[in-house]
Formats: C-alpha cells, sequence, structure tokens
C-alpha cells in the first residue's frame, strides 16, 4: 500500500510538472527561433542594401560588413550577381548559386528562410534575400509626366515594405510580401513587384550548433529540475505514505499477534477518526475475548485443583477399605474404584498443568540439548526396565547444541512423550530417542517407538484435548499429554508433529530453536517423571 500511495503521489507531481514546464520549454525554444530568424534576416537585408548602391564604397562597406559579421558570429555571407554566374567583387561567388532559394530571389524576387529541417532546425539556417538597385522607394506615390505614375495595389501585387528598390528617376518600384512556403523547411517571406530591377542576391549561412546548445540547456536544465523535484516528491510521498499508513500497519501488527495467540495485543489507537474507531473497536473485541479466555483458564485451573484434594482423600478411603475387606469380590471392586480414582486425579492434574501452561508462558532459556534429554533418560530408564523396555539415545548433536525452551518446558515435553512411548511399547521393545541438528537454527528430538503406531485420521487428532489413542491395553491416559507437549513446545517457538517410524510404530518429532555460541548455558537439573496423562 505505501508503494502504491508513493506512485500514485509521484505521477501526481509528474504530470502538474509536465504541464507546466513542457509548454515553457516549447515557448522558449519558439522564441529562440523566432529571434534568430529575425536577426539574421535584418542582417540580410542591410547587406542587400548595401549591394544595391552599386558603387565601390558600398561594395567595400558590404565587404567589412560580412567579414565582421563571419567573425562575430557563427554566419557566413554569399553574394551572386543577377545573372546568378557571376561573382560581385570584392565578395566571392556562392558555391552553389544555381540553387532554388537563388533563383527565388533572382527571378522573383523572394526572400527565403530555411531551417534545414521540419522539426525544430537543421544543422545551419540559410536566409537568401534579392538586392534590387537603390532607387526611389514609393507607396502610392505619383510619378512626372515623363516617367507616368504607380499607385499602391498596382501590378501584381500589393505594395510591401522596400528591402531594396531602384529604377530611373521617375519610375515607380516597390516589392510584395507574400507566404508560400517553400522546401525543406524554408520559408518564401518576400517577392518583387514587376517594376523592380534585381541586381544581385544575398544569402547568409548561420550555423545551429550554438542554437542547438541553447536548446538542449533549455530542455537539460527543466528535465533535470523534473528529476530532482520527483525525487522529491517520492522522498516526501515515503514520508507522508508511512505516516499516513501507520494506524494500518499497528492495526496488522495487533492481528498478527492475535492470530498467534496473544491475547493480550492492543493497538494505539491513532490516525485518522476512521482508524480511532476501528481499533477502539478491535481493541474493545480482544478485551472482551480476552477476559472470557482468562475466566475459562482460571475456572479449569481452580476445579482442577480444589479436585485434586477430594480426589486424593477417596483414593486413601479406599485403600483402607481394600485393607480392611477379606471378600474377594468386594476387594475387585474396590480396586476398579481405586484405578478410575487414579485416572480421574491423573486427568485433574493434566488440566491444571494444560491451564497453567497456555495462562503463562515463560521466556524461554538457552539449555543443553543432549544433556537435558540424557538426565531425563536416566529417571524413565527404571520404570522402563521393569517391563524390559530398551530407551536408546542416538543423534549426532553432540553437547554444545543449544536450544531456546522455557523453564521446566522441555522435562515436561520429555515427560509427556515417553510416558506416551512406553505405555505403547510391547515388552522387551525399544523406544529410539535422536538428538539431530536440523539445520543452522534448529535442533530435532524424535522419540520413536515400536507400538502399533496411529493412522492418519488419529494422527490428525491426536493434538485434540481428551482424544486417547489406541494403547496396548486399549484407551488409556487422560488425553492430555499431547496436548499439553504442543502448547508447550509452541510456546518455545518449535514445532511438533507425527508420523510412521520405519519398520512400525509412531515417531514424534520436535523441532526447536538454536543459539550462538554466545548465549548463556543452563545446565538442566533432574527431577522426577512428570506427565500430563
Amino acid at each position: 500500500m505505501i508503494r502504491r500511495l508513493i506512485v500514485s503521489y509521484v505521477a501526481l507531481v509528474g504530470v502538474a510538472l509536465a504541464a507546466f514546464t513542457v509548454p515553457v520549454a516549447f515557448t522558449l525554444t519558439s522564441q529562440l527561433r523566432g529571434d534568430t530568424e529575425e536577426s539574421v534576416l535584418r542582417e540580410a537585408t542591410t547587406m542587400a542594401l548595401l549591394l544595391g548602391d552599386g558603387d565601390a564604397p558600398a561594395r567595400e562597406a558590404l565587404a567589412r560588413m560580412a567579414g565582421a559579421y563571419a567573425d562575430e558570429t557563427p554566419g557566413t555571407v554569399e553574394v551572386a550577381a543577377a545573372d546568378g554566374r557571376s561573382a560581385m567583387p570584392p565578395l566571392p561567388l556562392t558555391a552553389r548559386p544555381h540553387d532554388a532559394a537563388f533563383g527565388d530571389a533572382l527571378e522573383r524576387g523572394r526572400t527565403t528562410v530555411d531551417w534545414g529541417s521540419r522539426f525544430v532546425w537543421g544543422p545551419e539556417l540559410v536566409i537568401t534575400v534579392p538586392a534590387y538597385a537603390r532607387g526611389e522607394v514609393t507607396g502610392g506615390a505619383e510619378g512626372d509626366d515623363d516617367g507616368g505614375a504607380a499607385e499602391s495595389g498596382d501590378g501584381e501585387g500589393e505594395t510591401g515594405e522596400a528591402a531594396g528598390v531602384a529604377g530611373a528617376p521617375g519610375e515607380a518600384v516597390g516589392w510584395t510580401v507574400e507566404a508560400d512556403d517553400a522546401d525543406d523547411g524554408g520559408q518564401a517571406v518576400g517577392s518583387a513587384g514587376p517594376a523592380d530591377r534585381i541586381v544581385g542576391a544575398v544569402r547568409v549561412r548561420y550555423a545551429t550548433a550554438d542554437l542547438t546548445d541553447r536548446l538542449w540547456r533549455i530542455w537539460g536544465f527543466r528535465a533535470i529540475l523534473a528529476v530532482g523535484v520527483l525525487a522529491v516528491a517520492a522522498g516526501l510521498g515515503a514520508i507522508v505514505a508511512r505516516l499516513l499508513t501507520k494506524p494500518l500497519r499497528q492495526l496488522n501488527d495487533m492481528a498478527s499477534r492475535f492470530g498467534d495467540g496473544d491475547l493480550t495485543a492492543r493497538s494505539p489507537v491513532t490516525g485518522p477518526q476512521e482508524t480511532r474507531t476501528l481499533a477502539r473497536t478491535l481493541n474493545q473485541g480482544a478485551e472482551r475475548l480476552d477476559t472470557l479466555v482468562a475466566s475459562q483458564r482460571i475456572f479449569v485451573a481452580d476445579a482442577s485443583h480444589q479436585l485434586r484434594t477430594p480426589l486424593t482423600a477417596l483414593r486413601l478411603s479406599l485403600d483402607n477399605i481394600a485393607d480392611g475387606v477379606d471378600d474377594e469380590f468386594v476387594r475387585e471392586d474396590v480396586e476398579q474404584a481405586t484405578a478410575e480414582v487414579v485416572r480421574m486425579s491423573r486427568l485433574v492434574s493434566g488440566l491444571l498443568v494444560l491451564a497453567r501452561a497456555e495462562a503463562k508462558v515463560s521466556a524461554p532459556e538457552p539449555l543443553a540439548l543432549r544433556e537435558l534429554v540424557e538426565e531425563r533418560l536416566k529417571v524413565w530408564r527404571p520404570a522402563a526396565d521393569e517391563r524390559g523396555v530398551t530407551i536408546v539415545l542416538t543423534g549426532d548433536a553432540d553437547d554444545r547444541a543449544r536450544v531456546l525452551a522455557g523453564a521446566g518446558n522441555l522435562d515436561q515435553v520429555l515427560d509427556n512423550v515417553l510416558s506416551n512411548a512406553l505405555e505403547v511399547s510391547p515388552d522387551r521393545g525399544t523406544i529410539t530417542v535422536r538428538v539431530e541438528t536440523g539445520g543452522p537454527e534448529e535442533a530435532v528430538l524424535e522419540v520413536i517407538d515400536q507400538g502399533p503406531g496411529m493412522s492418519a485420521a488419529e494422527q490428525a487428532r491426536a493434538f485434540d484435548r481428551f482424544w486417547r489413542g489406541q494403547g496396548l491395553t486399549g484407551r488409556s491416559g487422560s488425553g492430555l499429554g499431547l496436548a499439553i507437549v504442543k502448547q508447550l513446545v509452541t510456546d518455545d517457538g518449535g514445532t511438533v508433529t507425527l508420523r510412521d517410524a520405519p519398520g512400525g510404530g509412531l515417531c514424534v518429532r520436535i523441532g526447536l530453536r538454536t543459539v550462538g555460541d554466545g548465549a548463556r548455558w543452563i545446565s538442566p537439573r533432574p527431577g522426577a517423571p512428570r506427565s500430563g496423562g
């Protein structure tokens, strides 16, 4: 969501920036082109006036002006006589006097502007201006009786601005302005009237390299500015997006913790009104659910604790009755009742252990896995020897392998798993306990028995509370042992799964998180076997 907000923000800024800078850049480009064309045309027209004077001083002035123009600008000046083949000293003849632009200037009196390309401009700007013999410029003036008279509008076109006029005294002459397009990006901007006498043409070639550099500066500066503005917009957009989505991330964190079983997770009530309302609603629902679950756990723990005393008293009473009864039938009934009391006591103990495990999760601590397993096996081997069952410890994990587990959790997990394995193992069977390194961040503890095993459906239900498997002597136990195992292992960040053992039986695989060499080492302390049944 943050990425989408940033992209949207940058896109909006980019559109606004393009809408502002691109038209400005086009306007500046058009202005640059127009100013250059106007300046070069003005210089060419001035040189054409000097060429039209026809005397030597004017020719010398034209030569000096052309030289200075070539020295101070990237332009060059070329001149052709009226016949298109002769030079007009002291200026050199153009290299291409017979091209179309010179033809239009000498034959039709047209001034042409050729940028060399229809897209922006080409390598050079070429302007060709006709030169007229200097005479009297008229615009609707009357001549004398010998020369006749001419008015504005006579002839083939309207009388316009004179770039240079020539004729005998009393002869009315002029040139007309047109707007016909020329080829290759050129434009005819003027033509002579029928009474004008063309004595030559002046061409100015103006290299556009400097214009191209200025064009790149215009567009490049705006492109760099746009990139900088977009980068700043992206940074500001990221900050704004993170601020806007912070309440949503907090709600997501709360939902994730709640889904992992942390019923104390709450979300801060921050952000816009909508997110604050949602946070309050979720917090209220979480509070109610936490209260209900806590009440249920307290009830189970209290009930289990309170039931232990009367069950213990009932068992003692049954034992006393059994000691004072000689009738075998009565003794048998008392023994059955005592067995049920024992089973109920184990069930109550398991409920109490499970309630305590769910109510409080202790912080995991580094423990030496192999040493802890060896200590628990020493406690369970006497019970296994009574049935002729052998407990074997294997695996490649050494004494340096340490795992993260809550205080007493792993002891209780082993007690429950070994109790179940011993319950289903046949006499003179073998229980294999394997301790291995499952990866750089995991250690694996497997307990494999040779019992009847479980079907896939039974393995799927084995971790349910009060579900009891089929042992060698029928369904026994409280059905809470594996539920307690899963709860404790999950609290420590591990995993527990069931699968078929090779050759028959069941394999309980427990994956535990490992710690680095710098973690604090805690030696396990042995204790009596503890089982949830």
